[in-house]
């Protein structure tokens, strides 16, 4: 019986090939199809019952990185390499398939391996990225122009041993074929290479950091730092608009990084208010009495106060004469009060730089310069301690007997005209 069934199958592949001989070109289409059709099936089986396999060890793995590394998109991408595998090695045995089209098919099948294998290493290089990215380092410390340089290599390398491969050549030979080419890939990569330099060197010496708040005049971006790849730097602007900047142009170009300002946890506080010259003046005994009455300048007016009568009483020879006595300004005590309302007050760091001074005078008046720091360097916060600020000074401002320069408008004529007007007799 075992005799009977070898014959019988020795009939059946001899009647096979015999078929195969009488159809030189559907013998070979029909074992092509085949084999298409069993890569097909190793492709669905391999999907379907690794990636459950996978998820179930994804389940197991308690690390971050083991989880991620068993991505759906890596798995599937390497899935492809059984039916190619299948394709190429089963090639061999189709019948009358002649050879230079079989070093073609085959060739074709190893190149597309190869570049499949360039794409899951892709996948694997955006995955390792994602999990750094998770970590607070990377933000002190990116990464990702490293890796698309690495992908950049890879993909070169790639391209090098495909066009062996369908050369029918060793990848040696092109290889030292590129010496001769290095001048013109500088040439067709300078920013690239430029721009590798360039965040190499932007990474080590820390210079910008991803949601940095940077200022570049020259391309006309001011906000926070939102992405830096190996050609180019992304910054969204406080209008929400995107500006792209070469990675190169950071070396070239001088920026502003305002990280400083956010890690000190103070942003600072510089504007003047400029008095009308016309209102400074000396005070009065009545209104140096009224001024000890405010709790902020309570302090201020006792030592001033015995601190100018013992200076007036054992240095002035005639009282009588106001140039020889020392006596208070109306200006002198405003500044005094706003240094110590600003110390009291609680959107104010108390730990920074802390002064009004008065500035260089001009034709629009006497600039009294309040610099300080607010405590929180949150942008809308920081404006409205400011407003707070300057709402109380130029409120308080007509107390001290001084008024806020301003240039005349419409509306000032028409008051002057109208009073003269009304001056004048019927």
């Amino acid at each position: 019986m075992r005799r009977f069934e070898v014959i019988s199958d020795s009939a059946g592949v001899g009647l096979v090939m015999g078929w195969f001989g009488e159809h030189p070109v559907l013998g070979p289409l029909f074992a092509i199809g085949g084999i298409l059709l069993i890569s097909w099936l190793s492709l669905v089986i391999v999907q379907r019952y690794l990636l459950r396999l996978v998820h179930l060890m994804a389940q197991r793995v308690t690390s971050r990185w083991g989880v991620e590394l068993l991505s759906d998109e890596l798995i599937r991408r390497v899935s492809w390499f059984v039916p190619l595998m299948i394709i190429h090695r089963t090639l061999a045995f189709v019948p009358n398939l002649a050879p230079d089209l079989l070093t073609l098919l085959q060739s074709l099948a190893f190149s597309t391996m190869l570049l499949l294998a360039v794409r899951a290493f892709s996948a694997l290089l955006n995955t390792v990225h994602e999990i750094y990215n998770r970590h607070p380092v990377s933000k002190d410390r990116p990464i990702k122009g490293i890796l698309q340089v690495i992908n950049i290599i890879a993909h070169l390398v790639t391209v090098i041993f495909i066009i062996a491969a369908l050369m029918s050549k060793s990848p040696w030979v092109l290889f030292s074929g590129l010496g001769a080419m290095t001048a013109v890939f500088m040439l067709v990569f300078r920013d690239t290479l430029l721009s590798l330099v360039a965040g190499i060197q932007l990474t080590t010496n820390d210079l910008i950091r991803v949601g940095d708040w940077i200022e570049m005049p020259q391309f006309n971006a001011d906000g926070d730092v939102i992405d830096i790849a190996l050609n180019s730097v992304r910054v969204q602007n406080w209008d929400r608009t995107i500006t792209v900047i070469p990675t190169h142009k950071f070396l070239e170009h001088s920026f502003k990084n305002w990280r400083g300002m956010r890690e000190a946890g103070g942003r600072r506080i510089k504007r003047s208010v400029y008095i009308d010259m016309r209102a400074v003046r000396f005070l009065t005994s009545e209104e140096i009495e009224h001024f000890g009455r405010y709790e902020l300048l309570r302090d201020y007016i006792a030592q001033k106060r015995a601190a100018l009568e013992e200076h007036n009483r054992s240095r002035a020879d005639d009282p009588d004469l106001i140039a020889n006595e020392r006596k208070l300004t109306n200006i002198g005590t405003f500044r005094a009060y706003v240094i110590n309302y600003l110390r009291q007050h609680p959107g104010v760091h108390q730990g920074m730089t802390l002064m009004v001074r008065q500035m260089q005078p001009t034709a629009e008046g006497l600039p009294l310069e309040i610099y300080t720091f607010s405590n929180d360097t949150t942008w809308a916060i920081y404006e409205g301690v400011q407003a707070d600020i300057f709402d109380h000074i130029l409120a308080i401002l007509p107390e001290f007997g001084l008024r806020v320069f301003q240039n005349p408008s419409g509306h000032d004529l028409q008051g002057i005209v109208e009073e003269r007007v009304a001056l004048q007799p019927a």
